[in-house]
């Protein structure tokens, strides 16, 4: 990552912090009032080069939720809750991730973190989008972004996510790194703001 690009993050994940503290707190309560668990999810993902953290994320799903069913949440999961729902609807969910970015674990543009389990079966070539800093949001996020209801039309969903899904984010990710500048992580941003409310 370039001394520029991680300004930019340090300074918007900053700022983000502070203008959205409110709607923070909101969220919070909510989840809170919604039902019985943390307000947030911390699961352990790979970062770059390999190296492991723990991304947060508002709670949508019930506290038990690993328990009830797997990594990937494939069409109109019942461990969602009611207010989860609505936080992934418009992915608020994911805004506390700029803890994440602040940290310099993850960039506000990047390939979005994979846990362990499924990085185990990248192949040689694969294994190169662990040489970026993972993001946020990225041009493969945006292709995906209804990703659950995708998965739900396949009998087999994590074998279409193994096979299908995840090699193409990932080629999505590598060929974007290859040209990606200031101005078009920028544009990134701008549509992944754009498709919030949709």
């Amino acid at each position: 990552m370039t001394a520029g690009k991680r300004l930019f993050d340090v300074t918007a994940s900053g700022v983000g912090l502070i203008v959205l503290s409110p709607v923070f707190a909101a969220i919070a309560v909510a989840v809170k009032l919604d039902s019985a668990g943390p307000v947030f999810f911390r699961q352990d993902r790979i970062g770059r080069a390999g190296v492991p953290f723990r991304m947060w994320k508002f709670r949508t799903m019930v506290a038990d939720a690993a328990q009830r069913g797997g990594a990937l949440t494939v069409g109109d999961d019942p461990r969602i809750t009611p207010v989860g729902r609505v936080l992934r609807r418009y992915k608020l969910d994911e805004l506390p991730q700029l803890l994440n970015v602040l940290a310099g674990q993850m960039s506000l543009v990047g390939p979005r973190p994979e846990v362990a389990k499924y990085v185990a079966g990248y192949s040689a070539a694969e294994r190169r989008v662990l040489d970026l800093v993972p993001g946020v949001t990225d041009p493969a996020s945006l292709e995906y972004r209804d990703e659950a209801a995708v998965l739900a039309t396949h009998a087999d969903p994590e074998r279409a996510y193994i096979e299908e899904i995840a090699p193409r984010k990932i080629r999505l990710n590598l060929e974007y790194a290859e040209r990606a500048t200031r101005r078009s992580d920028l544009g990134v941003i701008l549509r992944t703001l754009a498709h919030l409310g949709r």
